[in-house]
């Protein structure tokens, strides 16, 4: 028989689950508010490790090098190119938010992908974009910075990958999110940049 004690004590087993359903839901936010919740590892060379030197030809046919942002902290973002409109996405999206980028310490965003110099250049004039997009054809770079394992073309193209370099040309944080099995193309700049802030050593 049912009595009126049994029954408060199921009300009030059903009110503390219910509680405790309610605090992991409501801290769930919290807890990824520290990080972006997206998926990523950081490659070679890691933190702390010299960014290795490059020059290559830009869309606009013009020599970029990594020698040309020293004394300013640049993020390069390694993507797969041309084959990848979520890339582009990217590059539009951290234009877009330049005044946060700043406000994290980010001088200027230099991308680089394997395609050839001049359908990049076409590519970014199609897209209205400015951020200098560097062509690495013959993935020395890539290579250089381990960017081309994270992709899901095999190693033959970059994932997507962002390296943090300092002012002294050390790197600061390094991302790569392009990795399987969920192959992360596009993450907003707000997510990349709680990783950032998180993760990032100076």
């Amino acid at each position: 028989m049912v009595t009126a004690a049994m029954v408060a004590v199921v009300a009030i087993v059903a009110v503390v689950v219910l509680y405790l359903v309610y605090r992991g839901g409501s801290t769930a936010p919290d807890s990824a508010a520290s990080g972006s919740g997206y998926p990523h590892v950081a490659g070679e060379p890691s933190v702390g490790a010299p960014a290795p030197a490059f020059t290559l030809n830009s869309g606009d046919g013009r020599p970029v090098s990594l020698n040309d942002y020293r004394g300013r902290t640049v993020l390069l973002y390694f993507q797969e190119g041309l084959s990848c409109q979520p890339c582009w996405d990217q590059i539009r999206d951290l234009e877009q938010n330049q005044s946060a980028l700043r406000a994290a310490g980010v001088d200027a965003v230099v991308s680089i992908t394997t395609d050839p110099a001049t359908l990049i250049g076409r590519k970014a004039a199609d897209e209205r974009l400015t951020t200098p997009i560097l062509s690495d054809p013959d993935l020395a770079v890539s290579r250089a910075y381990d960017a081309n394992k994270y992709g899901m073309m095999g190693d033959m193209r970059d994932g997507h990958t962002f390296v943090l370099v300092g002012p002294d040309g050390t790197i600061q944080w390094r991302a790569d999110y392009g990795g399987a099995p969920d192959y992360t193309m596009f993450l907003p700049t707000d997510k990349m940049l709680a990783d950032l802030n998180t993760e990032r050593i100076q």
